[in-house]
């Protein structure tokens, strides 16, 4: 089995070690993100107001993807347990926060998750699931898992990087996607992605190399072309997402000497109308523990969120956090580059 970075206790399991890399600018002279915010008068870069609440409720997956920005995988036992989960209730019985989106890892793992959708819907808020779509068939108490979704009219989000086998097993691993196709048709059966039903079914691209996507609208006529034609699946859109040079992705780019080169392309392609529309704008991420930052990539670097005395479920300041200014590093390219890109596609025209 492939292992995490953290287990392998490789250097690019710490944070630090990734921010001395992206924030370097003796080896690797990169220009200056906030610059470049700055420049187009925005810096700081300010909260709008808090609209989705994104939580990761555990970095435990059946996969271990190369990718992946979450570093996840089976060795990782980082979970929330309901305590926490409880603090996330009390924060979304504000009636302004009407989007939750659930992610990992493997959501679904979590022991608590079902009880945590159950919670949510009584809320009555807008539920997301990032799911990989192989937990559907990784155990049998998983096979119901799209008619649970089909109840509690949950909104499904899952990457596929291709709509062929080898680029697909490359990126996630072998079997992936067989798997993911039977999953899609799974869903598809009880009306996901199917017209007239309300049941959102969306994919998920990001690219296999160090290139930026292609166009969203392109890719998706491509995709539903192709996956209708091979397999009789139908879906809702398609999310084009640009690899952040953090975790697993970063050292692919290291260790294939495309660092530089890849951050000269998201600089070379840093688009200011994307930055208007960057997620972490109305967005607020909270992490397995309870901690908050302003998206699921400073998550990853544990990049909190300012001011300090709203940083933990505990002490969740909802007036404070519509309020706050983003905290920005060289990363951040990764979400301004071209058409832009967040945990829902495209951001700019």
């Amino acid at each position: 089995m492939i292992k995490s970075l953290k287990v392998l206790q490789h250097h690019l399991a710490s944070s630090d070690n990734q921010l001395a890399i992206l924030e370097d600018q003796r080896e690797h002279k990169h220009a200056s993100f906030k610059d470049k915010v700055a420049g187009l008068g925005m810096f700081p870069l300010q909260a709008t107001n808090v609209e989705i609440f994104q939580v990761n409720v555990g970095k435990m997956c059946n996969q271990v993807c190369k990718h992946c920005h979450v570093d996840a995988g089976p060795d990782r036992k980082e979970i929330m347990t309901r305590e926490t989960m409880q603090l996330c209730l009390n924060v979304l019985q504000n009636d302004s926060i009407k989007i939750v989106d659930l992610t990992g890892g493997a959501p679904e793992l979590n022991p608590d998750f079902r009880w945590f959708v159950e919670e949510i819907k009584k809320l009555g808020k807008h539920i997301i699931v990032r799911c990989n779509l192989t937990i559907i068939l990784a155990n049998k108490r998983f096979h119901d898992l799209p008619e649970f979704f089909r109840v509690h009219q949950i909104e499904v989000v899952s990457s596929l990087p291709s709509f062929t086998q080898d680029r697909t097993d490359r990126q996630r691993g072998d079997g992936v996607f067989d798997d993911s196709i039977k999953a899609l048709q799974m869903l598809n059966g009880v009306g996901y992605g199917q017209a007239g039903t309300g049941l959102t079914l969306n994919l998920v691209y990001n690219p296999a190399g160090a290139f930026l996507p292609p166009s969203q609208d392109a890719l998706e006529k491509e995709y539903k072309f192709e996956l209708m034609k091979k397999f009789g699946i139908v879906f809702n859109n398609l999310f084009a997402i640009t690899n952040m040079p953090i975790s697993r992705y970063l050292d692919y780019l290291l260790s294939t000497g495309n660092y530089d080169k890849y951050m000269e392309k998201l600089i070379s392609a840093f688009n200011p109308a994307a930055v208007k529309n960057v997620m972490c704008r109305n967005t607020i991420s909270v992490s397995w523990d309870g901690y908050l930052y302003d998206c699921d990539f400073n998550q990853m670097l544990d990049l909190l969120v300012t001011p300090e005395s709203s940083q933990h479920l505990s002490t969740f300041d909802l007036s404070l956090l519509n309020n706050r200014n983003i905290i920005l590093k060289q990363h951040c390219y990764g979400c301004t580059a071209g058409a832009g890109s967040s945990c829902g596609g495209a951001v700019a025209e």
